[in-house]
Order: C-alpha cells, then sequence, then structure tokens
C-alpha cells in the first residue's frame, strides 16, 4: 500500500469523520488501482438461475408465509433519502432560464422535436392530474393567484415557482418520500404513508405490531417524524395495528474522500479534504443494526394506489414464504451439520442441496476434499445470510439485472449486476450483459440471522473491490468520486442469493415526476 500525504489536520478531519488512516489510504489506492470488472458467464434466466413456481407453489409458499410470518420480527427497510429534485431536472430547467414559461413556446418546441418540451409539456398538461393539485390552487389563491386563469391563459411561470421553491411545495427541496404520489376521494398520500399501508398487510405479528426502518437525510428527519406522528393514529386505526417506525441516517463514517485528476487527494478551497457520501452501499451498516428475522427491502417510491396493492402483497407473501423455506432447510442442515462428526452420506446431500436448490455449487477441486474439510466448507458456505430477490422481465428501465458471475478463485455465484461493474470495453461481456432478460426492481426479502438466532454481522458479506468510480465536479473543479459497493450489489455478494420471477405490476417507480401520469399512479377511472 502506498502513503499517502495526509497532514496532521487531514489526520483529524479523517478521524474525527469516524474513517481510519489505513481506510482512507485504502480509498486512495482504489482510485490508483481500480478493480477489475466482473466476469459474467451467462444471465440468469427463467428455470437457470431464476425461480418460476406454479400455482401449487404459489399457494404453499402464501400458507408458508401467513403460518409463520406472524410469530417472527418482520420488518420493512426503506431507503428514503433520495431527493426530488431528480423528478423535477426538466421543470427546474426551464425555471432556472429565468425567462417567462409559456405554454405556446414549449409546445412550438415540443413540435419540432426538443425532448425535453416534449417531456415538460406532458408535465403541463398533466398538472390536474398530480396528487398536489389541490394542496398547490390553495396555495396559489392563498398568494392572490387563481389557478384557473394561468391555466387558460398558458402562463406557468408562477405555478412552476410555487410547485418547486420554498416559497411554496419546496418540491425541488424534499425527497421523494415525503411528495404527494397519489390521490383519493378522501384526500392524497405520499410515498411515505403509501409504504405504511402496503406494509401492514404483510408485516404485523401476532398482536398487530408493524415494524418499519426509513433511512433518511439530516435535514429532513424531522419532517418525515412530524408527519409520521401527525398521521399515526389514523392509519393504526385504520389497519387495526401498531405502527413502530423508526429513521437512521446514513453514517458519517461511510462518507468517501474525492481525488483530483491526479488521484491526489481532492482539496476544497479552503485547503480541506472533501468527503463525499458513500452511495446506498453505506445503508448495510444500517440495516446490520436492525434485528429483525425476515426483513423486506423496497425503494421508497415503488409504491401504487390501493387498487392495484394487492398483487403486491400475495408476491411479498411468496417471496417471504421462500425465504422461510429455505432457511428451515438451511437451519436443519447447519444443526446437523454443527452436532458432532457428519458422515459422508450427510455431507453429499448438503452438497446436492447447495447445487440443486441454492445454486451454490462448490468448486470443482474442492468436491475431493476430506470429509472434515468437506463439511467446514459446508458450514461456511452455509452459513451465511439470505436473500430472495424478485426479478421482473426487462422493461428497459436503467439499473441492475441477474447474472451468473465467476470471481477470481473460479467460484460461481448468482449476482445483482450494474452496467458500471462490466467492461465495456469487451465485446463479449458486452454481449452477455445486452442479453439480459430480467430486471432488478430491489424487491428482496432478507433472512438476516443464523440457525440459532443470531444475527449476522452483514459487513462481513461485502465484496469491498466492487466499488463505483465516477467522475464530479466541486466549485468548478473535476473530481473523481468513490461509492461503496452497491447495497444489492456487492454489498450483498457474499450473501446466499435467489431470484424469483414475479409481474412487472409489482414494479411502478417514480424516477421523473411525470411518472406519476401513467395509469399505474392515478385514481381509477370511473363512467
Amino acid at each position: 500500500m502506498v502513503e499517502h500525504p495526509f497532514t496532521n489536520e487531514d489526520i483529524r478531519l479523517i478521524r474525527g469523520h469516524g474513517l481510519s488512516i489505513q481506510e482512507a489510504q485504502r480509498q486512495m489506492d482504489l482510485f490508483r488501482m481500480p478493480p477489475p470488472f466482473l466476469n459474467l458467464l451467462r444471465p440468469c434466466t427463467p428455470e437457470d438461475g431464476i425461480k418460476v413456481f406454479d400455482e401449487e407453489d404459489l399457494m404453499a409458499l402464501t400458507e408458508a408465509y401467513e403460518n409463520n410470518a406472524p410469530k417472527r420480527h418482520c420488518l420493512k427497510f426503506v431507503p428514503a433519502s433520495g431527493a426530488a429534485s431528480r423528478m423535477f431536472r426538466i421543470p427546474l430547467r426551464y425555471l432556472n432560464r429565468g425567462r417567462p414559461i409559456e405554454k405556446e413556446s414549449i409546445a412550438t418546441q415540443a413540435q419540432a422535436g426538443q425532448r425535453d418540451a416534449r417531456e415538460f409539456l406532458e408535465f403541463l398538461d398533466g398538472l390536474r392530474d398530480f396528487a398536489f393539485f389541490d394542496e398547490l390552487k390553495s396555495l396559489m389563491s392563498r398568494e392572490g393567484l387563481d389557478m384557473d386563469t394561468l391555466l387558460r391563459k398558458g402562463q406557468f411561470t408562477e405555478i412552476i415557482r410555487l410547485i418547486l421553491g420554498d416559497a411554496g411545495l419546496n418540491y425541488a427541496g424534499l425527497p421523494k418520500g415525503l411528495l404527494k404520489f397519489h390521490e383519493y376521494p378522501n384526500g392524497s398520500r405520499t410515498a411515505f404513508e403509501e409504504q405504511l399501508v402496503e406494509g401492514a398487510s404483510y408485516i404485523a405479528n401476532q398482536d398487530g405490531s408493524c415494524f418499519f426502518h426509513f433511512t433518511v437525510s439530516q435535514e429532513h428527519l424531522g419532517l418525515f417524524q412530524a408527519l409520521f406522528e401527525r398521521l399515526r393514529s389514523k392509519y393504526e386505526e385504520e389497519h387495526k395495528s401498531t405502527f413502530h417506525v423508526t429513521f437512521s441516517l446514513q453514517k458519517a463514517s461511510t462518507d468517501t474522500l474525492a481525488v483530483d485528476l491526479d488521484n491526489k487527494p481532492f482539496r476544497q478551497e479552503n485547503g480541506r479534504l472533501l468527503f463525499r457520501p458513500g452511495g446506498h452501499g453505506a445503508l448495510i451498516e444500517n440495516l446490520t443494526d436492525l434485528k429483525g428475522d425476515i426483513i423486506f427491502l423496497k425503494n421508497i417510491d415503488n409504491v401504487v394506489p390501493d387498487r392495484l396493492k394487492p398483487e403486491t402483497f400475495k408476491w411479498k407473501k411468496i417471496l417471504g414464504g421462500f425465504l422461510i423455506t429455505i432457511q428451515d432447510k438451511i437451519f436443519r442442515y447447519m444443526d446437523k451439520l454443527s452436532s458432532g462428526a457428519a458422515d459422508e452420506r450427510l455431507i453429499d446431500r448438503v452438497a446436492t442441496f447447495m447445487r440443486d436448490e441454492l445454486l451454490c455449487p462448490l468448486p470443482a477441486h474442492e468436491a475431493g476434499l476430506p470429509p472434515d474439510e468437506k463439511k467446514a466448507l459446508l458450514v461456511q458456505k452455509l452459513n451465511r445470510p439470505v436473500r430472495i430477490c424478485g426479478m421482473v422481465s426487462n422493461v428497459g428501465e436503467p439499473g441492475g439485472g441477474p447474472f451468473w458471475v465467476q470471481d477470481q478463485t473460479g467460484e460461481v455465484s448468482l449476482q445483482i449486476v450494474e452496467t458500471a461493474q462490466v467492461d465495456p470495453e469487451s465485446q463479449q461481456q458486452q454481449a452477455i450483459l445486452a442479453s439480459s432478460t430480467h430486471f432488478n426492481p430491489v424487491d428482496v426479502v432478507c433472512g438476516v440471522h443464523d440457525w440459532k438466532g443470531r444475527p449476522f454481522d452483514l459487513r462481513q458479506y461485502v465484496d469491498q473491490d466492487a466499488v463505483f468510480l465516477s467522475r464530479k465536479s466541486k466549485d468548478g473543479k473535476d473530481l473523481k468520486a468513490l461509492e461503496h459497493p452497491g447495497l444489492w450489489n456487492g454489498s450483498m455478494a457474499k450473501w446466499i442469493t435467489m431470484f424469483v420471477e414475479v409481474p412487472s405490476i409489482t414494479f411502478n417507480p417514480v424516477k421523473t415526476i411525470n411518472d406519476l401520469l401513467r395509469m399505474e399512479h392515478q385514481p381509477e377511472k370511473t363512467c
């Protein structure tokens, strides 16, 4: 490892951030010599890495969940710090030009083929269909502005200003979770509220307790807490449940150092080092701190109105039932393997189980090990956290997909792979990437304790080399940024992983504001 030129002040800042000097040096080395790209063998497809269940299986797994889950501590974990400003990229661009926003000129640009103008025109035309419209209209009235008149005249400057600015709804300054997503006859709900309503139908334990955990940013923590306290009694009464909602922040110790284009520590105008958030992979620390038996992981923006929720409930129970079924088998084998000397028949059964059911084949050269060594290897491979990942047919959304991957030791495993993890110069690897048939919607059920009920330290199952490097800028100067291995990529790379095909209707993300105009996010039309 190369020594890096940290000053005494640098060392004070690094330690004050909760990082060791060794970790800071490791991060610097990753910029100098980035880790190798993944080696894809082939995409996972139905019955070759992706489980497809028939009706009999679905009924059995649902029953397994409904019979067992209420006796266990189920929890829903939702990363919710994502900024809504990215949803409003195009409206913000038009607002920041400093010129009047008039529908006629936007329509002219759209007819000329300007993509941003087309999307912005769709936003303007659909304004009445957003769940926040009534609140916006009331706000404008208090400001002495008449919404209907401005809409009729095609004048949108004040409307957009009050949607995005801190003098209005402040949607450009809020996280996605606090935006109103869906309209109902008795009011509207934010994405945060929809996560609560959804979870109440499958994570409740025997006494009706529902446990939720949201990761948020420091600046928005109070807003989330206030919203929950204001609405808590309403939702508890409606769902005959008791809601236990906790929040956590991304830890400062997971921040990463930036470097300049010469791979030297990036220094700000005041000469200080620049620390940047380490990406969603840093949340493996937050997940480790939770003590649930079954943890459902889902993105804050992947929610639907009540009319579409039953299909979500159904598949959450199926995925949860599959986790329970798989864990029960693992725990039985672990109990037998750890109870004393294991005979060769048991060792062979466990090896077959790992190969055929867990899809974790032992490397060929390990098959001939002496029984005691093979037993120790099986214990090591079995005694890991488990994740069941729903996969939808590829619909062109950006993000990762399921693949068979071989590491540098020759071990083969199932992994969720992002485009950035694949060598862009390799035609063969890019061809495998492009042939993927399924997509990762972040619909994960996690088993995070061992056969004796002891929680795993999830930080021990991270592929530390699966980092993401990118180019950014600060104060007009270019820099290189480092993100930790993604939460469902490298941060869970060493988990036992199983993929299950789920229907596309269970995946309805909101990446841009216009996504809320899709049929799936609109109230059901009545004749």
